[in-house]
């Protein structure tokens, strides 16, 4: 745990407070005392510490309610007992209810801060831990980038020129084209790869619930706010943030996210302290920002912010010539992950593959695989194990759309749009969210286009 731990001393005797505050400020502690249960639980709801040390006995409520209360409102703070009027029962019970240590009057204040740095130790491998579990999780199952071809070798050399510094990069490019890989490549390359990777589509959750979920809040910020949590920001403390999806960040966030590049710091939904936080921001974007911003939906100072350097990701059907190794790759890892033996493709299926243009660009090039290799049944991919989408694809409509008295431009597009809105709509049994997803664009997308378009919304199957 680093020099400004912060400890929160909680005694009723006004001499014990300031001898402790005075010793660990020493020590190279942030210290803030009370001398009551009601003020530290004021105290512990409006900033975080990292550890707290109370004592047992005190007029009204006591040192076991204040460690009950710390448990439920920020069970990450370690929480340490000290007491003149030590009895076995009164230290099972403090064990019990999740006490780190429990500490004597009178102690020698070497003991004490003994005690505090291995609680810091502890708690700081906790937190690890769960780091290393959340990036794990979080991981895709395969980080590497594929391909040969020139607009490839291209998007290798910028990484490896901007990994190792500490701007902020935007990656642009259609949905499927492998943006957050390129990411992880920046953040894998460079000085924080043992640091935390945090990804957080900002299209996939709702408006009111992003702010919390990249700044964090504290208890009773908003209903269901139980507890004091830590936000996407602080988790990527001195690691790397990406930002997928930027261009569905609606403007009032817009306007935070300006404040935190330019400060380093964040606040909590209904906090009133900021955090000083070391992040890397890595932005994505399926969208034309530059349109974005003349059309007001996009912060153009933001834009310059995150845009400091764009890697642009060319769609799968600009370098077709990587589809065969890109294959080769999808088909050992899918392969492997079945514990199936798969030696290739017939020359049929590869002449299919190689004439589809792929509109989901690699991820429908994955997922034609991962199919592929699940339906293969003697080592070879062939066409009966291709989806329909490539063994027939959908011939192109080359009659005129125009009527021959002409027409308004912008009432055809509102028209042609809402047919595919409906048509995708209709297809996933009314979830919007599949709909998005099939159409390639985030769910609040849909959402704005649906409702602007005023196109009926009956009740939906699923959530959306």
């Amino acid at each position: 745990m680093s020099e400004q731990a912060r400890i929160l001393v909680v005694d009723d005797e006004q001499s014990m407070r300031e001898f402790l505050e005075i010793f660990f400020r020493r020590e190279g502690f942030e210290v803030v005392t009370t001398g009551d249960v009601d003020s530290a639980l004021v105290a512990i709801e409006s900033d975080d510490f990292d550890v707290v040390i109370s004592d047992v006995k005190m007029p009204g409520r006591t040192g076991l309610d204040l460690l009950q209360a710390v448990k439920e409102v920020s069970p990450e703070t370690v929480v340490i007992m000290i007491t003149a009027f030590a009895t076995t029962e009164t230290a099972i019970a403090a064990m019990k209810q999740g006490a780190y240590d429990y500490v004597t009057k009178p102690f020698k204040v070497d003991e004490l801060r003994l005690v505090v740095e291995k609680a810091l130790e502890k708690k700081l491998l906790t937190l690890e831990n769960r780091r290393l579990r959340t990036e794990l999780r979080t991981q895709l199952k395969h980080r590497s980038l594929v391909g040969t071809s020139a607009v490839m070798q291209k998007v290798y050399d910028l990484v490896g020129q901007v990994a190792g510094t500490k701007t902020n990069v935007l990656i642009s490019g259609d949905s499927g084209t492998g943006k957050e890989l390129v990411a992880r490549a920046i953040h894998d390359q460079g000085e924080r790869r043992d640091r935390p990777f945090v990804a957080v589509n900002c299209g996939a959750i709702p408006e009111n619930l992003l702010e919390s979920e990249l700044f964090g809040h504290v208890k009773g910020a908003f209903t269901g706010a139980v507890q004091n949590k830590a936000g996407l920001f602080e988790t990527a403390d001195q690691g790397t943030l990406l930002l997928d999806e930027v261009g569905e960040l609606p403007p009032p966030l817009q306007v935070k996210l300006l404040r935190v590049i330019q400060d380093k710091t964040i606040r909590r939904v209904g906090g009133t302290g900021d955090h000083r936080v070391d992040v890397r921001i890595v932005a994505a974007t399926n969208r034309k920002l530059e349109e974005e911003i003349s059309s007001g939906r996009f912060r153009e100072d933001l834009y310059y912010r995150l845009n400091v350097i764009q890697i642009s990701l060319p769609p799968l059907r600009d370098r077709m010539e990587d589809i065969p190794l890109l294959m080769r790759h999808f088909i050992e890892k899918y392969a492997a992950d079945a514990g199936r033996e798969v030696r290739g493709i017939s020359d049929a299926a590869t002449e299919r593959i190689l004439a589809y243009d792929f509109p989901g660009n690699v991820r429908e090039l994955e997922n034609m695989v991962e199919r592929a290799v699940a339906l293969c049944r003697d080592g070879v991919i062939g066409l009966e194990t291709l989806p329909p989408t490539i063994l027939d694809p959908r011939k192109v409509d080359t009659t005129s759309r125009l009527p021959p008295e002409g027409g308004r431009l912008d009432e055809m597009v509102n028209d042609f749009e809402r047919s595919l809105l409906g048509e995708a709509f209709e297809r996933c049994g009314g979830v919007k969210k599949r709909a998005a997803a099939l159409l390639g664009i985030s769910f609040r997308s849909f959402r704005y286009r649906f409702e602007k378009l005023g196109l009926d919304d009956p009740p939906a199957t699923g959530e959306g």
